[in-house]
């Protein structure tokens, strides 16, 4: 049951997450900001492909971050036993 609630509650964490996010968001520094505007302006869609590769680059750190988050405790979660009769019975 326990189980259930996490994954609901990290589930209605993500759903707010993404309903508070604004859906155009513009990730780069003034003069990056400026060259873009310019080249769309003139018929160009590189300011376009600018604005997704540094939200790419952006995105890669935190990917990183949750991998490793994810090994480090699929390894060092703890497993638990109980001695029953001095046999070990492990719980998970």
């Amino acid at each position: 049951m326990n189980r259930i609630k996490r994954f609901l509650g990290a589930i209605m964490v993500t759903l707010v997450l993404f309903a508070i996010t604004p859906s155009d968001t513009q990730a780069q520094c003034a003069m990056c900001s400026l060259t873009a505007e310019n080249a769309t302006e003139h018929g160009n869609t590189q300011g376009k492909g600018l604005n997704k590769g540094i939200l790419f680059l952006l995105a890669i750190p935190y990917l990183a971050a949750v991998g490793i988050g994810v090994l480090w405790y699929k390894k060092y979660r703890s497993k638990k036993t109980v001695n029953v009769d001095n046999d070990p019975i492990v719980l998970n």
